[in-house]
């Protein structure tokens, strides 16, 4: 009991970005069954910010870091913009522009705008933002060779910042970042989010980072997922995971 709550406490440390209560905070292990349907293992949290309410599923999961892989070309596209290094959305490098690169999630895009932004630029504003570890290692690799390091906590208080335009850029910058996560738009919901996978190690890892938005009320949500299993299509399942919970959760009626 004592660790449980000591588990708590940290997540509500961990979580002071989303601005959450602890008291709020419910463990959702019916949702087990979702990442047990497609034989991975991972984390789902879901922060209702109208409603103060805060949903997790593997509370110690939710706690450790991981690369974040192509979650990161939010990152980069907020300090893209920010430095002129991506000049507007429609800026093409090798036949792409950044709209299709980020919607895709093309490596070799978003490791081009790294390189112009520099080495200094960006550790200069991971270390401002306190993006995870903030550790890097090559300009163009560092989000995908383990040293970037960040955990799903940690990403659901960068994605709410970003959304309620609290991380230190101009709101012009925020807003085209913003604009090009926005992935379903219905009368009825709003679904904006940014992918991840890693697929060169034993375990293949997804990410899933972003909020859907309902009667202008958003709804922050980190997906984290990992198997050892070749067979297991990481792209196909995290989409899976993320709409079986959310419909689960009462999304896509535009009730929220």
């Amino acid at each position: 009991m004592l660790m449980k709550r000591f588990g708590w406490m940290l997540l509500a440390i961990g979580l002071s970005l989303a601005a959450c209560a602890p008291n709020n905070v419910k463990e959702e292990k019916g949702w087990e069954k979702y990442f047990a349907q497609y034989k991975v293992e991972g984390t789902f949290m879901l922060f209702n910010n109208s409603q103060g309410t805060f949903q997790v599923y593997n509370l110690e999961r939710a706690q450790k870091r991981f690369q974040p892989a192509a979650s990161f070309d939010i990152f980069t596209s907020l300090i893209g913009v920010h430095t002129g290094a991506i000049k507007d959305t429609n800026m093409v490098i090798q036949d792409l522009s950044m709209a299709q690169a980020f919607k895709q999630s093309n490596v070799p895009y978003f490791q081009e705008v790294a390189r112009r932004i520099g080495q200094p630029t960006m550790k200069m504003w991971l270390d401002s933002i306190k993006y995870g570890n903030m550790k890097i290692s090559r300009v163009d690799t560092f989000w995908l060779d383990n040293s970037l390091l960040v955990s799903p906590d940690e990403e659901l208080g960068f994605a709410k910042k970003l959304y309620f335009d609290q991380l230190p850029f101009a709101k012009t910058t925020m807003k085209t970042v913003r604009d090009v996560m926005l992935m379903e738009k219905t009368p009825k919901y709003e679904l904006s989010y940014k992918t991840g996978w890693d697929n060169a190690d034993v375990k293949k890892l997804g990410w899933v980072v972003g909020w859907i938005e309902e009667n202008r009320h958003p709804s922050f949500f980190i997906l984290n997922i990992e198997t050892e299993d070749p067979k297991v299509d990481i792209p196909a399942v995290r989409m899976a995971i993320l709409k079986d919970i959310l419909t689960d959760a009462g999304y896509f009626k535009g009730e929220m």
